[in-house]
């Protein structure tokens, strides 16, 4: 009978002991099950360190990335047009989908684990519109997107230098056609804004110069500020501030900003979403500066110069902020996600809306980013798309031609889209960057 005892009591500690440990595991299991499905030891989720599970997808369904195969999509061009969105076998690109977002394409399941061969994930991007995108670069580094300021998706994201995905070259670190080929432009850098970020001294002049309207300016073709000459590529004349922005007149708007001063400056560069880092479907992008300062470099940085920086994902969403009266949805990168039989996932996705500057501030800024086209730019270059813009040519060093920007917006409710451009070492503004500008809304609003 004594024998009978000890053995039910070793049995019920036995049984206590598993259902204690089957308890712990299940706790730990639903604590850090996710964790261990994306650990690349995982053999259902990864081969030898590889993503193998999981498809990447463009907003219309065309097959960019299968990780079950390691394939890209079929045509060259495309691959290399969505390098950045999609990623490079390596996963160097870090704010690559393949890289950034790959919990999203192992698909962890609670119940099944990784065993359904991972997710779709289909991105807001146009793949078409990044191709048109692309060829318009014509093999010039740089940067272009675009984003419908309502919804946040982002239609087109390309950045240049790139390559083909399906068949990577030999890059050495002196090679200066690849130099920062796995950087995306679009998120990770930030570039001198030149005559773009006198949008942001207009705003603040706006709300903070009472008889702004009222003043004549003239431009001689330069102004002295503290000993120090602030130059124009020419003498403007007489204008009012409206003629100034769309003459860009670096006269005038250097003695705007040394009489707004320089806290005042920052607090609207930062108002302006600027010296921020934003996320894109919780992918960080860099943060831009601006130094307060005094003086002739005061003057400087109200024209975007100086030690002004701006990243390109900041710019655009300033740009749809404007478009939407101060407010603008955060820009995104996923459009949906299914299983790989279809069902519908939930996706965690940025829905929150930005705001900036005033209604009334926006406003009279749009109005006076379609006067630059229709004033300066030439709306010509535009068909009928009505393009509301700023140009900017950044100096970046002696020697060296300056950066293009073209940044904007299109002013219809029925084509909610915003902008932006960069060409590095480009030169003019409108003429480099506003040409690729041109040819991506042309695509993006008639598919031409």
């Amino acid at each position: 009978m004594k024998q009978v005892k000890q053995r039910t009591f070793l049995v019920a500690l036995l049984v206590l002991l598993l259902l204690t440990g089957t308890v712990i595991f299940c706790v730990k299991y639903a604590v850090s099950g996710r964790e261990w499905a994306e650990f690349p030891a995982n053999g259902h989720a990864y081969t030898e360190g590889r993503l193998s599970s999981g498809q990447i997808l463009d907003r219309n369904g065309v097959l960019l990335y299968d990780a079950a195969s390691g394939q890209y999509a079929e045509d060259g061009e495309l691959r290399m047009a969505t390098l950045h969105a999609v990623g490079d076998p390596d996963n160097n690109i870090s704010t690559s989908a393949k890289a950034a977002l790959d919990s999203h394409l192992i698909g962890y399941n609670f119940l099944t684990g990784t065993t359904t061969g991972g997710h779709r994930l289909y991105l807001t991007l146009d793949a078409e519109l990044n191709r048109t995108a692309y060829e318009a670069l014509a093999g010039r580094k740089g940067t272009v997107a675009v984003y419908n300021y309502q919804t946040g998706d982002i239609l087109c994201m390309v950045s240049t230098p790139t390559f083909d995905p399906a068949d990577p070259p030999e890059i050495s670190d002196d090679d200066e056609g690849y130099e920062g080929v796995y950087l995306n432009r679009f998120l990770s850098s930030a570039f001198p804004p030149g005559s773009v970020f006198k949008l942001v001294t207009a705003a603040a002049a706006v709300d903070h110069i009472p008889d702004l309207w009222d003043r004549t300016f003239t431009c001689s073709g330069s102004v002295d500020i503290e000993g120090d000459r602030i130059t124009c590529p020419y003498a403007h004349g007489q204008m009012d501030f409206r003629d100034a922005l769309a003459c860009s007149c670096n006269g005038v708007f250097a003695q705007l900003a040394v009489e707004l001063g320089g806290d005042t400056l920052r607090s609207y560069a930062e108002s302006a979403g600027l010296l921020s880092e934003h996320t894109v479907s919780g992918i960080p992008a860099a943060s831009g500066s601006f130094e307060v300062s005094s003086g002739s470099q005061l003057g400087w940085s109200g024209v975007g110069q100086f030690n002004d920086l701006v990243n390109p994902c900041s710019l655009l969403t300033l740009m749809g902020t404007i478009a939407g009266d101060g407010t603008a949805a955060q820009p995104r990168l996923i459009a949906r996600e299914t299983s790989m039989s279809g069902i519908s996932r939930t996706t965690d996705v940025d829905a929150e809306s930005i705001s900036t500057w005033s209604k009334s501030t926006c406003l009279l800024l749009r109005n006076m980013m379609r006067n630059n086209v229709t004033a300066s730019y030439g709306q010509y270059r535009f068909g009928d798309l009505p393009v509301c813009a700023k140009s900017g040519t950044a100096e970046v060093g002696v020697g060296e031609a300056p950066h293009s920007w073209f940044c904007g917006f299109l002013d219809d409710p029925d084509t909610p889209l915003a902008f932006v451009v960069l060409v590095e070492n480009g030169g003019s503004g409108v003429d480099a960057a506003g040409s690729v500008a041109a040819a991506v809304l042309q695509q993006a609003v008639t598919g031409e």
